[in-house]
């Protein structure tokens, strides 16, 4: 009791692809346009297609995003967000009084109950936590600022689902609503919101852009996207080589060309949406009542905002601009294992020393540095060489692989490490390797 299980490569339900090459053999319809994050997600058994643009999460796909929340949590709770789960139906009415049913188009999922009652698949939030917060009569000033966020499945009737979980129908979002006394809090909210994004991505280790952008259908006065800087993006960004200056092209006029800070040239990228903010003001407070007791008693329409970041979009886009053509490379932080175990092929001078001395190590291992313990797999695919077992590891992007090769025959023994994303391989004695994962986060 007490000892950790072995979580086995042959027993895990992640239906490898490896060695499917061009369209065949996966997520292939004839003529659909594809990305590097699908076909490897595919290919790694992270996505089974489900429909057009639904997707399973298959486990290890999970794992990482079950971390990528968990960090969200830290970001979101460390600015005084309370984590709240609101229904994804959503009724017709509320859409109605925002204007909001008519102007959404046919992006929105709509049905109708048994009675005839209409409803939405919720694509956002705004109106739902809106009312909710009008729903309380006695909303004080005192009780400001609110931060509300969820992490929900969201819908939204692409017409072309394209490139796997980057657009899809369905797919994981979270949500922050903020309500505010003030237009000058609402809008330190919505700095310090920025600033929780920032080092979000940051710890993630992507390399992101804030740009200017429009409100688009959720309306407001000001709005940021976060973007992931790729070929594949379906947004236009233009960036002044200084940094003063970055925005969604749709935002500008035709003539602008330069800074309007130092009059640089701007340079043109594209770009993966996967943050977005907006300062809404009273758009939506007013539509419902949202009110709160000011200091004088006197009832008064709290000042909002809202910020989105796409859960799956950020796995999906995170895997297109970090990986190479051929293998996952995750941000190590969210990997949905840290580490992979190899032990010696079957029928090898090394296969029985081996096997023990790795089992030795993963047991320290557990003692050591308990949260690695369940951060871990073995490949016990011991029909196959060394060599082929490690290929699919680096295809699969665990952060750090153990490998029991020729000399665990030494004394002491030298376990073989393969650091994937510094791109380097030590050998090292059972306390180096341990030495070496303690530095190792996980969420």
């Amino acid at each position: 009791p007490g000892r950790e299980k072995w979580l086995r490569v042959s027993q895990l339900f992640q239906p490898l692809n490896l060695q499917a090459g061009g369209e065949a053999g996966w997520d292939g319809r004839a003529g659909e346009p594809t990305c590097r994050s699908q076909k490897l997600m595919v290919q790694g058994g992270l996505i089974h297609p489900a429909s057009p643009g639904c997707y399973h999460y298959l486990p290890p796909a999970l794992r990482a995003m079950e971390k990528l929340v968990r960090v969200m949590d830290e970001e979101m709770q460390g600015i005084g967000g309370q984590k709240l789960n609101m229904p994804s139906l959503s009724s017709a009415e509320l859409w109605r009084a925002s204007g909001r049913w008519d102007q959404m188009g046919p992006e929105l999922f709509r049905l109708a109950d048994r009675h005839g009652k209409g409803y939405c698949l919720g694509p956002t939030h705004e109106e739902a936590v809106t009312e909710l917060v009008a729903a309380q009569s006695n909303l004080s000033y005192r009780q400001l600022p609110l931060r509300l966020y969820q992490v929900t499945r969201k819908f939204r009737d692409e017409p072309k689902p394209r490139f796997g979980l980057l657009r899809s129908r369905e797919f994981y979002m979270k949500d922050m609503y903020t309500f505010d006394a003030s237009e000058e809090a609402a809008r330190q909210t919505y700095d310090l919101v920025c600033d929780a994004y920032r080092s979000l991505f940051d710890r993630l280790g992507l390399p992101f852009v804030k740009v200017q952008a429009a409100t688009g259908s959720i309306g407001g006065t000001m709005s940021h996207e976060f973007q992931l800087p790729a070929d594949i993006g379906e947004d236009k960004l233009v960036l002044c080589p200084e940094g003063h200056f970055a925005a969604n092209v749709e935002t500008l006029s035709r003539e602008q060309t330069s800074c309007p800070t130092c009059g640089e040239k701007l340079t043109q990228t594209r770009g993966i949406e996967v943050g977005h903010t907006f300062y809404l003001g009273t758009k939506y407070s007013s539509v419902s009542n949202a009110v709160f007791y000011s200091p004088e008693n006197k009832l008064q329409l709290a000042e909002m905002g809202c910020y989105g970041l796409g859960v799956t979009r950020i796995l999906a886009a995170s895997i297109e601009v970090l990986s190479t053509e051929d293998s996952i490379r995750w941000p190590s932080l969210i990997a949905p294992y840290q580490l992979c175990f190899i032990p010696p092929k079957r029928g090898s001078k090394e296969e029985e020393e081996g096997g023990a001395l790795l089992e030795r190590l993963y047991h320290h291992l557990a003692d050591a540095l308990p949260h690695l313990a369940g951060d871990s797999v073995l490949d016990d695919r011991t029909q196959m060489t060394i060599g082929k077992r490690l290929k699919d590891a680096s295809k699969l992007g665990y952060p750090y692989v153990v490998v029991a090769g020729k000399r665990v025959r030494e004394d002491p023994p030298v376990f073989e490490i393969w650091n994937q994303n510094a791109g380097e391989v030590l050998f090292l004695t059972k306390e180096g390797v341990i030495e070496l994962l303690s530095k190792v986060q996980v969420p």
